[in-house]
């Protein structure tokens, strides 16, 4: 793939809107901007409508996004590449390990100050947090999306990616891991979630809130995140197979019986590595679910155990067959408050590191 590097600046715009903004005082002082280097995957950010199909399809590429936000060569010298053109419903792990080689092989360059890739908005928090538990290095990473497609004239893609270039490019930025950075908001990748289908105020961090703001005057931080680990995946990582299954009234196991038993129904291998369970409340299932769960684990497939409620941890309270204290007792681990996508996203690294069902329950009880 060509990477293109642009160094030039550009001469600073004599509105009021940009005059609010301002270069770091040390690039100015020195006479440079600090690197900042953009992997684009598609998603609405580089959406366009094709009346041939009736709606929108990623179809800008890297060097159109940056061409369509200009001012970003205010704060930073650009490079960028393509990684992938694709809808963030067909983000998958393939695409998550290119990404991440690029990453660390781009980080490990000294005159790089961070990565900012762009996204769908589907997906974003899943690669957002698979990034943040494996890139090797204390280098920003920011993920940044859109909610309206380029094509609109009121898209915000192009504020979006002005202001995840800035704080990409903020030496504050250094240690907080992966960020995902959307309508002025930087929030932690372990924390965030989509909350709203079309608007553009969508991700948020329900409990905790944001990490701290990009606003027309500067990048401020208010707080650090503090429960982040580093998992460090082997040469030529294979990630686990790991499904979703949720619990709700009448569940009575058999979609997950389905799922222990349909590849064989079939001549396939079962490929299934581990198993996340969205429980009911503090990660329950009913008794009949609770069954076919102890079936899974007697197979040797590890299970994780999450809640479809947004916010609070999984606690061991209840004695009745299904609850998350009879789950833990039967072999099951909690994903603390962690939800099942993210669950599933830390499941499968940490199957890729280590088979050994100790490791694997330190991962996720950290």
């Amino acid at each position: 793939m060509g990477i293109r590097l642009s160094m030039h600046l550009v001469p600073t715009l004599g509105t009021l809107l940009l005059s609010l903004w301002s270069v770091p005082a040390s690039a100015q002082q020195l006479g440079q901007l600090p690197r900042v280097h953009i992997l684009a995957t598609g998603g609405t950010i580089a959406s366009t409508h094709d009346p041939s199909k009736g709606g929108l399809v990623p179809s800008l590429s890297a060097d159109q996004l940056v061409a369509a936000a200009p001012d970003i060569r205010k704060y930073a010298s650009i490079s960028y590449e393509q990684v992938a053109n694709i809808g963030s419903a067909d983000m998958n792990a393939g695409v998550w390990l290119q990404l991440l080689d690029r990453a660390n092989t781009v980080l490990s360059d000294p005159a790089v100050a961070g990565i900012v890739i762009t996204h769908g908005t589907d997906t974003l928090e899943e690669t957002a947090y698979f990034m943040d538990l494996t890139v090797d290095s204390q280098k920003p990473v920011v993920v940044v999306g859109s909610q309206r497609a380029a094509s609109l004239a009121d898209s915000d893609g192009p504020r979006n990616l002005l202001d995840a270039v800035r704080v990409a490019a903020t030496p504050e930025a250094a240690g907080m891991g992966t960020m995902v950075v959307m309508n002025g908001q930087i929030n932690a990748a372990r924390e965030v979630t989509k909350t709203n289908t079309v608007g553009v105020e969508t991700f948020r961090s329900f409990e905790f809130g944001e990490l701290g703001v990009a606003d027309v005057e500067a990048v401020r931080f208010y707080r650090r995140p503090l429960r982040r680990q580093h998992l460090a995946l082997p040469p030529h990582p294979e990630l686990g197979r790991v499904e979703i299954v949720n619990h709700y009234a009448g569940n009575d196991g058999l979609v997950l019986r389905q799922l222990l038993h349909g590849p064989e129904q079939f001549g396939e291998p079962n490929s299934r590595d581990g198993l996340v369970i969205a429980g009911t409340g503090l990660g329950n299932v009913g008794e009949r679910m609770f069954e076919t769960v102890k079936e899974a684990l007697g197979r040797g497939i590890p299970c994780v155990v999450s809640t479809r409620v947004p916010t609070g941890r999984q606690i061991p309270l209840y004695a009745s067959p299904g609850s998350a204290l009879s789950l833990v007792s039967a072999g099951c681990n909690l994903s603390d408050n962690l939800s099942p996508q993210k669950a599933r996203v830390l499941l499968m690294v940490a199957l890729a590191v280590t088979r050994n069902a100790a490791e694997i329950k330190k991962y996720l009880q950290y």
